[in-house]
Protein backbone atom coordinates (compact mmCIF):
# COMPACT_ATOMS: atom_id res chain seq x y z
CA UNK A 1 0.00 0.00 0.00
CA UNK A 2 1.58 3.27 -0.97
CA UNK A 3 0.96 6.35 1.20
CA UNK A 4 1.62 9.92 1.30
CA UNK A 5 4.46 10.53 4.17
CA UNK A 6 2.50 14.22 5.08
CA UNK A 7 -0.79 12.72 5.21
CA UNK A 8 -1.22 9.24 6.28
CA UNK A 9 -4.95 8.60 5.04
CA UNK A 10 -4.12 8.96 1.91
CA UNK A 11 -3.73 5.16 0.63
CA UNK A 12 -3.87 3.89 -2.87
CA UNK A 13 -2.43 0.43 -3.96
CA UNK A 14 0.01 2.40 -6.74
CA UNK A 15 2.37 4.71 -6.83
CA UNK A 16 0.95 8.21 -7.58
CA UNK A 17 0.87 11.75 -5.84
CA UNK A 18 -1.22 12.80 -2.85
CA UNK A 19 -3.80 14.91 -3.73
CA UNK A 20 -3.51 17.28 -0.79
CA UNK A 21 0.15 18.19 -1.29
CA UNK A 22 1.32 16.83 -4.06
CA UNK A 23 4.25 15.24 -2.25
CA UNK A 24 4.94 11.65 -3.84
CA UNK A 25 3.55 8.65 -2.45
CA UNK A 26 5.61 6.06 -0.49
CA UNK A 27 5.67 2.19 0.67
CA UNK A 28 4.08 2.09 3.96
CA UNK A 29 6.65 1.11 6.72
CA UNK A 30 9.45 2.92 4.24
CA UNK A 31 9.14 6.93 4.98
CA UNK A 32 11.77 7.66 6.95
CA UNK A 33 10.72 10.72 8.85
CA UNK A 34 7.23 12.19 9.44
CA UNK A 35 7.53 15.63 7.69
CA UNK A 36 7.47 17.98 10.19
CA UNK A 37 10.19 16.96 11.70
CA UNK A 38 12.51 16.92 8.13
CA UNK A 39 10.94 20.81 7.95
CA UNK A 40 12.10 21.21 11.96
CA UNK A 41 15.53 19.76 11.76
CA UNK A 42 16.21 18.08 8.75
CA UNK A 43 17.89 15.31 11.24
CA UNK A 44 20.37 18.07 12.84
CA UNK A 45 18.21 17.73 16.11
CA UNK A 46 17.00 20.54 18.20
CA UNK A 47 16.92 24.12 16.39
CA UNK A 48 18.91 26.53 17.35
CA UNK A 49 20.26 29.77 16.22
CA UNK A 50 23.52 27.90 15.21
CA UNK A 51 21.10 25.84 12.90
CA UNK A 52 20.66 29.27 10.31
CA UNK A 53 24.86 29.56 10.57
CA UNK A 54 24.89 28.36 6.56
CA UNK A 55 22.11 30.91 6.10
CA UNK A 56 23.91 33.81 7.69
CA UNK A 57 27.14 32.74 6.35
CA UNK A 58 25.31 32.81 2.77
CA UNK A 59 24.02 36.25 3.26
CA UNK A 60 26.65 37.27 4.78
CA UNK A 61 29.26 36.83 1.84
CA UNK A 62 26.31 38.23 -0.45
CA UNK A 63 26.08 41.59 1.62
CA UNK A 64 30.26 41.83 1.49
CA UNK A 65 30.23 41.27 -2.24
CA UNK A 66 27.91 43.75 -3.08
CA UNK A 67 29.59 46.29 -0.77
CA UNK A 68 32.92 45.60 -2.36
CA UNK A 69 31.64 45.92 -6.00
CA UNK A 70 29.68 49.53 -5.17
CA UNK A 71 32.90 50.78 -3.38
CA UNK A 72 34.38 49.47 -6.58
CA UNK A 73 31.98 51.85 -8.55
CA UNK A 74 32.76 54.31 -5.98
CA UNK A 75 36.01 54.95 -6.38
CA UNK A 76 35.48 54.96 -10.29
CA UNK A 77 32.78 57.61 -9.89
CA UNK A 78 30.02 55.81 -10.95
CA UNK A 79 28.70 54.50 -7.89
CA UNK A 80 24.33 54.07 -8.53
CA UNK A 81 22.05 52.62 -5.58
CA UNK A 82 20.60 50.81 -8.68
CA UNK A 83 23.47 49.05 -9.29
CA UNK A 84 23.94 47.95 -5.87
CA UNK A 85 20.35 47.21 -5.33
CA UNK A 86 21.43 45.23 -8.77
CA UNK A 87 24.35 43.47 -7.44
CA UNK A 88 23.00 41.82 -4.44
CA UNK A 89 20.09 40.55 -6.16
CA UNK A 90 21.95 38.98 -8.92
CA UNK A 91 24.25 37.18 -6.34
CA UNK A 92 21.22 35.95 -4.31
CA UNK A 93 19.62 35.13 -7.33
CA UNK A 94 22.10 33.35 -9.24
CA UNK A 95 23.25 31.33 -5.25
CA UNK A 96 19.97 30.75 -3.93
CA UNK A 97 19.41 28.62 -8.15
CA UNK A 98 22.62 27.27 -7.57
CA UNK A 99 21.60 25.19 -4.76
CA UNK A 100 18.38 24.31 -5.97
CA UNK A 101 20.01 22.55 -9.00
CA UNK A 102 22.37 20.49 -6.74
CA UNK A 103 19.26 18.58 -6.37
CA UNK A 104 16.98 19.59 -8.98
CA UNK A 105 14.61 16.46 -8.39
CA UNK A 106 14.32 17.02 -4.74
CA UNK A 107 13.95 20.84 -5.21
CA UNK A 108 10.75 19.94 -7.43
CA UNK A 109 9.15 17.53 -5.33
CA UNK A 110 9.39 20.07 -2.42
CA UNK A 111 8.03 22.95 -4.08
CA UNK A 112 5.24 20.99 -5.53
CA UNK A 113 3.76 21.09 -1.94
CA UNK A 114 3.60 24.49 -1.78
CA UNK A 115 3.60 26.07 -4.79
CA UNK A 116 0.43 27.48 -6.00
CA UNK A 117 1.22 26.40 -9.83
CA UNK A 118 3.75 23.61 -8.79
CA UNK A 119 0.76 21.90 -7.03
CA UNK A 120 -1.10 21.34 -10.12
CA UNK A 121 1.65 20.82 -12.87
CA UNK A 122 5.18 19.48 -11.04
CA UNK A 123 7.57 20.76 -14.33
CA UNK A 124 7.38 23.85 -13.05
CA UNK A 125 9.51 23.24 -10.23
CA UNK A 126 11.97 22.02 -12.89
CA UNK A 127 12.15 25.58 -14.87
CA UNK A 128 11.56 27.84 -11.30
CA UNK A 129 15.55 27.22 -11.03
CA UNK A 130 16.68 27.98 -14.09
CA UNK A 131 14.25 31.15 -14.17
CA UNK A 132 16.24 32.79 -11.08
CA UNK A 133 19.32 31.78 -12.78
CA UNK A 134 18.18 33.69 -15.73
CA UNK A 135 17.33 36.46 -13.57
CA UNK A 136 21.14 36.37 -11.66
CA UNK A 137 22.74 36.08 -14.96
CA UNK A 138 20.52 38.99 -16.79
CA UNK A 139 21.10 41.42 -13.81
CA UNK A 140 25.00 40.81 -13.60
CA UNK A 141 24.95 41.64 -17.23
CA UNK A 142 23.67 45.08 -15.70
CA UNK A 143 20.33 44.52 -17.76
CA UNK A 144 17.76 46.20 -15.35
CA UNK A 145 14.99 46.86 -17.76
CA UNK A 146 11.60 47.54 -16.52
CA UNK A 147 10.34 44.66 -18.81
CA UNK A 148 12.71 42.20 -16.43
CA UNK A 149 11.64 43.55 -13.17
CA UNK A 150 8.06 43.15 -13.57
CA UNK A 151 8.55 39.71 -14.46
CA UNK A 152 10.48 38.92 -11.56
CA UNK A 153 8.23 40.78 -9.43
CA UNK A 154 5.38 38.69 -10.56
CA UNK A 155 7.33 35.59 -10.32
CA UNK A 156 8.66 36.24 -6.98
CA UNK A 157 5.08 37.43 -5.70
CA UNK A 158 3.28 34.16 -7.28
CA UNK A 159 5.52 32.09 -5.56
CA UNK A 160 5.69 33.79 -2.19
CA UNK A 161 1.72 33.65 -2.16
CA UNK A 162 1.91 29.70 -1.99
CA UNK A 163 4.53 30.17 1.34
CA UNK A 164 1.83 32.37 2.75
CA UNK A 165 -0.68 30.67 2.33
CA UNK A 166 0.48 27.48 3.61
CA UNK A 167 1.90 29.23 6.54
CA UNK A 168 -1.29 31.22 6.98
CA UNK A 169 -3.09 27.61 7.69
CA UNK A 170 -0.70 26.74 9.96
CA UNK A 171 0.00 23.23 7.17
CA UNK A 172 3.49 21.11 7.17
CA UNK A 173 5.18 21.65 4.17
CA UNK A 174 8.63 21.44 3.08
CA UNK A 175 10.59 24.72 2.18
CA UNK A 176 12.74 24.11 -0.43
CA UNK A 177 14.55 27.78 -0.61
CA UNK A 178 18.03 26.22 -0.86
CA UNK A 179 17.30 23.35 -2.38
CA UNK A 180 17.61 20.24 -0.85
CA UNK A 181 21.37 20.78 0.33
CA UNK A 182 22.16 22.92 3.05
CA UNK A 183 19.66 21.36 6.06
CA UNK A 184 18.79 24.15 7.57
CA UNK A 185 14.74 25.05 9.02
CA UNK A 186 14.03 27.30 6.33
CA UNK A 187 9.96 27.46 6.66
CA UNK A 188 9.54 31.68 7.00
CA UNK A 189 13.41 32.25 5.17
CA UNK A 190 11.01 31.09 1.77
CA UNK A 191 9.10 34.17 2.66
CA UNK A 192 12.34 36.21 2.81
CA UNK A 193 13.79 35.25 -0.59
CA UNK A 194 10.53 35.77 -2.92
CA UNK A 195 8.71 38.61 -1.17
CA UNK A 196 12.08 40.60 -0.24
CA UNK A 197 12.87 39.86 -4.01
CA UNK A 198 9.83 41.40 -5.15
CA UNK A 199 10.22 44.38 -2.96
CA UNK A 200 13.73 45.12 -4.29
CA UNK A 201 12.47 44.38 -7.89
CA UNK A 202 9.91 47.15 -6.90
CA UNK A 203 12.29 49.47 -5.56
CA UNK A 204 14.16 49.22 -8.90
CA UNK A 205 11.37 50.18 -10.64
CA UNK A 206 10.69 53.14 -8.64
CA UNK A 207 13.92 54.41 -8.71
CA UNK A 208 14.82 53.77 -12.61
Amino acid sequence: MYICPMHPEIQQEGPGRCPKCGMALVLEGTEKAKPKQMMEDRGLGPITWKSYIPLIVIFGLLTISTVAASLADYFNGTFALTSTIGYFMAGFFIVFAGFKLLDLKGFAEGYSTYDLLAQKWMGYGYIYPFLELGFGLLMLAGIHSPALLWVELAVMLFSGIGVAIKIARKEEFLCACLGTFLKVPLTKITLIEDFGMAALAGLLLILL
